[in-house]
């Protein structure tokens, strides 16, 4: 091979060798510019996600405050009056809507407001400081604290009831129909350590706690407005099961003592008193007339 030829050689391999670096070093760039379009669009998608979460939690919130509001509610429990059923610190749902499709039965556990009628059974000093007051009053809307006004009773007595105690055997009685309270009273409690007898009232109920010996229910208050029962309109609705701690997770049902056939009966009795009073009224005034025409 000439020189020449080596040259022409030499001369010919030196752009293919140059063109291979050019391409290495396009694809380089494009690798680096394909990585960076890549980190942009994370860069947007992070961004766009900071932007939209105040969103969400405002729609996250409204929407639970719409749910606590009309269908279901958490409650704290702060008090023992309901043991042991219920216990210092358990977390139960409420149901608000229940009571719209059928009426308040006795042995219900129900949330009610005593706002300007009993004062509370524990004591809660009003935060001063806005921010302060507004996480408390958002803490007891969601059931994380307790409502310094709200309440959790059983209710033993509705609208026209009379309830009793004691009898022979220290039973609370409703309409003369005893109680047998074993299955939710507090261990090592009476009925009631005090004597009482209360009609209740049209649109108001009796209430009373488990734990009886520690409970300021409406035995309590017969000196208030209404003897001691409650309004049926600050009733907040029916604890029906307990969601914390979740080791106590347990649906709140009515004892059977409440499904007595005898307590049924006394209450179609006294469901049926007006009718029969108003027949027998009747009587005396339809045999008047009929003498009156037949003297004509």
């Amino acid at each position: 091979m000439t020189s020449e030829d080596r040259e022409s050689g030499a001369a010919s391999r030196g752009p293919v060798e140059d063109e291979v670096g050019v391409i290495a070093g396009e694809t380089q760039t494009n690798a680096e510019g394909g990585r960076d379009e890549r980190a942009d669009g994370d860069g947007k998608k992070k961004g766009a996600f900071w932007k939209e979460l105040p969103v969400l939690i405002v729609v996250a919130l409204v929407l639970a405050l719409v749910i606590k509001t009309f269908v279901v509610q958490a409650f704290y429990i702060p008090s023992e009056s309901m043991e042991n059923t219920l216990l210092v610190n358990d977390r139960v749902l409420v149901n608000k809507l229940v009571y719209r499709v059928r009426d308040i039965e006795r042995g219900d556990v129900v949330v009610f407001s005593g706002v300007d009628s009993w004062d509370g059974e524990v004591r809660f000093e009003e935060p001063a400081n806005p921010v302060a007051a507004f996480f408390r009053w958002a803490g007891a809307a969601f059931g994380v604290v307790p409502g310094e006004k709200d309440y959790i009773k059983r209710v033993i007595g509705v609208p026209g009831d009379t309830v009793k105690c004691c009898d022979a055997q220290g039973r609370v009685t409703v309409n003369g129909v005893p109680l047998d309270e074993k299955a939710y009273l507090h261990p090592g409690d009476v009925p009631s350590d005090r004597t009482f007898s209360a009609k209740v009232p049209p649109g108001h109920l009796w209430v009373m706690g488990d734990h009886r010996s520690v409970s300021l229910d409406s035995r309590l208050h017969t000196g208030d407005p209404g003897g001691g029962s409650i309004p049926i309109d600050k009733v907040i609705g029916r604890a029906f099961v307990i969601v914390w701690p979740f080791s106590r997770a347990e649906t709140i049902p009515i004892p059977s003592t409440f499904n007595q056939s005898a307590l049924k009966a006394a209450v179609a009795a006294g469901e049926a008193a007006p009718f029969v009073a108003g027949f027998a009224g009747a009587v005396p005034l339809v045999l008047w007339r009929r003498r009156r025409r037949s003297r004509r």
